[in-house]
């Protein structure tokens, strides 16, 4: 019929990892959920994410765990690194690894994958942010669609839109990430090291011969391939080997900052917390935004009034905490003041020390 309106539950705006899962969680609850890309291609990349025990818990219960292409990788020691203090901070974990690096590739094909063949997915739709209100007939393909809630899951033209008011924690960085392969095992170690110029974060990949890892690098300044060629050589030769890095390196914008209260869209994943990619801070804090949703549709209807009110109520605080976390950890090193050198010195063997607060820090570092 031409005048006939579909009725969805939750219309999910971007078909990236956050979005696609959030479809997934929602339709195994019984919704029914639509997922647009404004892409006909989906761009696949070869990055990698650090999975920690929750997120691990939350794909098992998907049932995508079991069927990723490749290994898991687990870390099971992290060494903290910088230029202040002498002696490296070592963690450890002998009863389980703290954390696990997968292929975002992996996941990706195997969510898309899923949407496909559950007919939820439209590519190749560009709609205005005013033209997806909730509860409004919006022309998808032709169609009229209305939707009970708008979810965005893509962030970087979206929190650049004036309609988005945020608070925004500093001028912005750039994060760098690549492979580098080496020919002694990473012995499934990850490492942070705070450099003057930004946090630098290496992980194992998920390679059979473990001669192969991913970096991380936030900073405020554009840096050419030889640069990071030289940072890399220049940490992780003893530790690595001869090494040698992958000519594709991947550069993002960050601009940590925190998204107020919207009545009319729920924001999730890290797109919208651009939190600085360390250990997969943001990764696992998106899959908690997605468990919060989920668990608040058991709780209320979605069209009591306060809904998206109480979604954010329950998520701002953990938000905060984890971009503070890096914000102040990135300000502290990056200014080169003695009162800031004093402060880390004081926290380096606070955390050396106390057990209680070394977890704490893990905890952090992970997105728990």
């Amino acid at each position: 019929m031409k005048n006939k309106i579909h009725k969805y539950d939750f219309l999910i705006v971007g078909a990236g990892l956050i979005g696609t899962l959030t479809a997934l969680a929602l339709q195994k609850k019984n919704f029914k959920v639509l997922v647009i890309e404004n892409k006909n291609k989906i761009p696949i990349d070869k990055r990698t994410l650090a999975v920690n025990a929750n997120s691990k818990d939350f794909l098992q219960q998907l049932g995508i765990w079991k069927i990723l292409k490749s290994k898991p990788q687990p870390i099971n020691k992290i060494i903290i690194k910088d230029y202040i203090n002498a002696e490296p901070l070592i963690f450890t974990n002998s009863k389980e690894a703290m954390g696990n690096v997968i292929f975002n590739s992996d996941l990706l094909k195997i969510t898309l994958a899923k949407l496909e063949s559950l007919k939820l997915l439209k590519k190749n739709i560009n709609l205005n942010i005013d033209q997806i209100l909730p509860s409004k007939t919006i022309l998808i393909d032709k169609e009229k669609y209305q939707f009970k809630k708008i979810i965005l899951g893509v962030g970087k033209n979206i929190i650049s839109n004036p309609l988005f008011k945020r608070m925004t924690f500093d001028k912005g960085h750039y994060s760098y990430v690549g492979f580098f392969k080496h020919n002694k095992n990473h012995r499934n170690t990850a490492y942070e090291i705070f450099n003057q110029d930004g946090p630098l974060a290496v992980l194992p990949t998920p390679y059979i011969d473990n001669k192969k890892s991913t970096f991380i690098f936030s900073t405020r300044k554009k840096l050419s391939f030889y640069y990071l060629q030289s940072l890399i050589m220049k940490n992780f030769a003893n530790s690595h080997g001869q090494i040698k890095m992958d000519k594709s390196i991947y550069k993002f914008p960050i601009r940590p900052h925190l998204q107020r209260n919207n009545k009319n869209f729920i924001f999730i994943g890290d797109s919208l917390k651009s939190i600085h990619p360390v250990a997969g801070q943001g990764w696992n804090l998106g899959v908690k935004d997605i468990q919060t949703l989920c668990n608040l549709t058991d709780q209320y209807p979605l069209d009591f009034q306060g809904f998206n009110s109480i979604y954010y109520s329950k998520r701002i605080v953990e938000s905060t905490l984890y971009l503070s976390f890096t914000s102040i950890l990135n300000s502290l090193y990056e200014n080169k003041k003695m009162i800031n050198q004093g402060i880390i010195k004081f926290g380096y063997e606070s955390l050396r020390l106390l057990k209680p607060l070394r977890e704490l820090f893990i905890k952090n570092a992970m997105g728990r």
